[in-house]
């Protein structure tokens, strides 16, 4: 029984490895990926053979994703090192009989075979995908929202600053004035000047000359934005910014807004 010792430590770290890449999908999965995509990259990651350039950068731009994996890497390469390392001495004692030697190769692909039944068991894996799950929200403080996929910033869209330069169409004004939702433009954020930070700015909240916003929008909508002046022109290009956003919307044309309103700086 003392041969078999090495062998019933190999399948516990086996079994214990696809608990680990269970876990890590089902964290990778919390950050915003598909629950394949996930288990793949979890896999890849424990076993390291590596990714595709394309689900490198996913996982790469992601800081909760790089320490999963990262994780995932040292606990793969250390636990198999170690097991592998001790299986090695059982087969290649110069003592053993053939018989000896064909029972430790049929406790050791029977103990495999069993473990890889356990392992693709729709049961066990939804039941323990949910117990994972219940236990990384309740014990960890792991960020669930993939920001950049939710804000489909690959898409087209981006989250930018806008530096409020003295004659910058949107100085002096409110939000509300503005309307800058109406051209497809929402703010986030507004840094103030003297470093007071608006995290929810509303429809009174206004621009000064000075102010950084926080803009999410269509790229191109934004550097319009940083480079529109005030004047007539300025409305112009709102106005237009509008309709375009209203055609693009199928609405039809409201009534005539009373114009903007300034206000002291």
């Amino acid at each position: 029984m003392g041969a078999l010792i090495p062998i019933v430590s190999l399948l516990a770290v086996v079994a214990l490895g696809l608990i680990v890449v269970r876990i890590g999908s089902v964290a990778l999965k919390f950050t915003g990926l598909s629950y394949e995509l996930a288990r793949f990259q979890a896999l890849s990651a424990f076993l390291g053979v590596g990714f595709t350039t394309q689900e490198s950068e996913e996982v790469l731009e992601h800081p909760v994703r790089r320490r999963i994996i990262r994780v995932l890497m040292l606990l793969g390469n250390a636990g198999f090192v170690a097991a592998i390392s001790s299986i090695i001495p059982v087969f290649i004692t110069a003592s053993d009989r053939a018989e000896t030697f064909v029972t430790k190769m049929l406790v050791l692909v029977s103990g495999l075979v069993l473990v890889w039944v356990i392992s693709i068991s729709k049961w066990i894996e939804n039941w323990m995908s949910r117990a994972i799950g219940w236990a990384l929200k309740h014990w960890t403080r792991l960020d669930v929202y993939d920001y950049h996929g939710l804000l489909q910033l690959g898409m087209g869209y981006s989250v930018s600053e806008l530096k409020v330069e003295p004659n910058a169409w949107v100085a002096g004004r409110n939000l509300a004035d503005l309307r800058l939702g109406d051209e497809g433009v929402q703010v986030l954020a507004i840094r103030r000047s003297d470093g007071e930070f608006v995290g929810t700015p509303t429809g009174g909240t206004y621009i000064r000359r000075g102010d950084t916003l926080i803009l999410y929008g269509k790229a191109g909508q934004l550097a319009e934005l940083d480079g529109r002046q005030a004047g007539e022109e300025g409305d112009k290009a709102h106005r237009q910014r509008v309709e375009e956003m209203r055609g693009n919307n199928g609405e039809m044309e409201p009534d005539q807004r009373a114009a903007p309103r300034e206000c002291p700086v």
